[in-house]
């Protein structure tokens, strides 16, 4: 069976200056047509139309911290929403003051007489589930930065059994029977004869996660939490030569990503939210990938499958 699409598309890439070529952080993620916006940094809703993303599948938006390339273009990206005719709820999980902040500001804003919009405020002083669906489980858990900041794990719930179509078939197993087959039971044929279930089915598809981490110093206190994940996305904002800098302002250098990368024992990273001072990013790239290969640059418009 094809597995259902899984994948991250970077919106922006920068730190918190924008550039030419680069956009403050934000990322979609898409599982099966169900759309995840993580942060929401300026200029978030252009990246959305340039790469073909339809605001109006956004239904859950989750903001790690309240910096404003983080969250700058939240209140576009919500007027538009209000002004494209979007209906239901719009799900916002972030420090609970950003409320606050919104609440100022929708007061000289369209109406919103179709959607409503839900804050969920997030914990950060250990992991915590704050969303869940029947695809999807999202956990919270706290970085360290200058402010409350948090990263996100993004994980498939685990999917049913396969069923052995030629042996299903040819038992003749009603339908009914099928669908708890595929959750783990056995089966009893009309003349009471146990089939057992791996007779009937095989081993299911992997689940798949997504690890988000930004901004933050190198934490090794998040290994656990990420460990093994499909893909890591981690901040990189400087070189390994400015260390004491990134330890100043709290974020991480890109060999630090790597290292945790390598520790976690991830599959793949990410590093990105780079500072504006680099006109290219291949050196922090070949730094990154000297100790963890399997090392990517995020740039705008690039899309990671799972």
């Amino acid at each position: 069976m094809v597995m259902l699409p899984f994948s991250v598309t970077i919106l922006g890439s920068s730190s918190a200056l924008p550039t030419t070529t680069r956009f403050p952080t934000s990322q979609v993620v898409n599982l099966n047509d169900r759309l995840y916006l993580i942060d929401c940094g300026e200029g978030t809703q252009i990246q959305l139309r340039k790469f073909g993303i339809k605001t109006g599948k956004i239904n859950h938006i989750f903001i790690s911290h309240l910096h404003g390339d983080h969250i700058f273009g939240l209140p576009g990206l919500i007027s538009t929403m209000a002004l494209g005719g979007k209906k239901g709820e719009l799900h916002i999980y972030s420090h609970s003051e950003l409320k606050i902040m919104m609440d100022h500001l929708m007061k000289f804003m369209n109406e919103f007489d179709d959607f409503k919009i839900v804050y969920h405020p997030l914990s950060f002083r250990g992991r915590a589930v704050i969303f869940e669906d029947s695809k999807m489980v999202v956990e919270s858990f706290p970085l360290k930065h200058r402010i409350p900041c948090c990263g996100f794990i993004f994980r498939e719930k685990q999917h049913e059994l396969h069923l052995r179509g030629d042996k299903i078939d040819y038992l003749n197993i009603p339908i009914r029977d099928r669908v708890a087959i595929k959750s783990g039971a056995d089966f009893q044929t009309p003349d009471g004869k146990i089939i057992p279930n791996n007779e009937l089915t095989f081993t299911p598809d992997p689940v798949r996660s997504y690890a988000f981490c930004t901004d933050t110093v190198c934490r090794k206190q998040i290994i656990p939490i990420v460990e093994k994940v499909d893909l890591l996305y981690h901040e990189a904002t400087f070189a390994d030569d400015l260390s004491d800098l990134a330890l100043k302002t709290y974020h991480t250098t890109s060999k630090q990503a790597a290292q945790l990368a390598a520790e976690a024992e991830v599959k793949k990273l990410i590093i990105g939210h780079f500072s504006s001072r680099y006109k290219s990013v291949n050196p922090l790239v070949d730094e990154a990938r000297a100790v963890f290969p399997n090392t990517f640059p995020a740039n705008d418009g690039d899309r990671f499958e799972l």
